[in-house]
């Protein structure tokens, strides 16, 4: 089962509208040991364009010094028990740890879509489990053309409740991604949620304890929101996060979700501010770049992810510790 990208869905979403398309850180100073950091720096290939299988992944992320690897859950479920062990132990020997998955059920669109997925994820997760992944995560699609936010929002914490229970009996959390630009929230008919505030409602609508944030830079600063914000959590609330810059001389409410830069690229995002505030929660989950990049896209694999791994390092030096 393929987990579409947020950038394929939103090019289809906004164009036919949903119903038809239907480290550890703190601190990260160079040459610091990985042992002084809380979280940890995901490398996942395919959002910077970079196709490889599992087992290459994990080896570039510990060619290009990251300290976890994005989880492919269809893959992982699939496995034999001895060829996990022996992916396991590659990662083991070069001190690489799981970051994320991506959650495989679409629960935005009609019930048997939704029904066909969830069908599936027990076993999904079964494989996630077995090979030790425990972080999960999805996004909120900010509009939407046939439901109303009351809708939408029911809809939202009935599905991701179910979703949630299956995870739960695997030892997974699962994470939430609101999307903040208003380019999104006002492309459909009926704007849905796309603010921690927001969010924080439907984390409590959902009533599951394996519920909480994945954060991301480019939303943080679309919804107009600061380092107070990421402060009201506490480090159990957020699961995962993303590290990116938004386009420079575009206005906030004009900012698209996807075109972006890698982070520090162009400083309109006070991305040591996130970092920061994460530091000061506890955080200890993976943060990755999610730049939606096309230059980055086209690079040769081996310089876009040195390139990735640079920024990453750079803006992980700018936190005080």
């Amino acid at each position: 089962m393929k987990n579409m990208d947020r950038k394929t869905f939103l090019e289809l979403s906004t164009s036919s509208g949903i119903g038809a398309a239907l480290g550890r850180w703190t601190g990260f100073k160079p040459g610091a040991r990985k042992e002084q950091r809380k979280f940890t720096m995901e490398f996942n290939p395919g959002i910077i364009g970079i196709e490889v299988d599992q087992v290459e992944a994990v080896q570039m992320a510990a060619r290009y010094g990251f300290d976890a690897v994005y989880a492919y859950a269809d893959f992982l479920a699939e496995i034999s028990d001895a060829k996990r062990d022996e992916l396991l132990g590659l990662m083991e020997n070069n001190n690489i740890v799981w970051g994320h998955s991506g959650l495989p059920v679409d629960f935005r669109n009609d019930e048997d879509t939704f029904r066909r997925g969830i069908a599936q994820l027990p076993n999904i997760a079964r494989g996630l489990q077995e090979a030790g992944v425990t972080r999960m995560s999805t996004w909120i699609m900010s509009s939407n053309n046939e439901l109303h936010y009351m809708l939408n929002f029911r809809q939202h914490a009935t599905r991701l409740r179910e979703i949630a229970g299956i995870l739960k009996e695997h030892g997974i959390s699962l994470a939430l991604e609101y999307v903040g630009p208003k380019t999104v929230w006002t492309a459909n008919r009926y704007p849905f949620l796309h603010t921690m505030a927001e969010t924080k409602e439907l984390i409590a609508a959902i009533g599951q304890p394996n519920v909480g944030f994945h954060l991301d830079t480019a939303h943080w600063h679309s919804a107009g929101e600061t380092k107070e914000d990421i402060l009201s959590l506490s480090s159990d609330d957020v699961i995962s996060a993303d590290l990116n810059d938004v386009l420079a001389g575009v206005p906030r409410e004009e900012l698209p979700d996807t075109k972006r830069e890698l982070p520090g690229a162009t400083g309109v995002v006070n991305i040591t501010e996130f970092l920061e505030a994460l530091v000061e929660i506890g955080f200890e989950g993976p943060i990755q770049a999610e730049p939606f990049n096309e230059e980055l896209n086209q690079m040769a694999d081996q310089k876009a992810a040195m390139k990735t791994a640079e920024a990453m390092k750079k803006a992980f030096s700018a936190v005080r510790s």
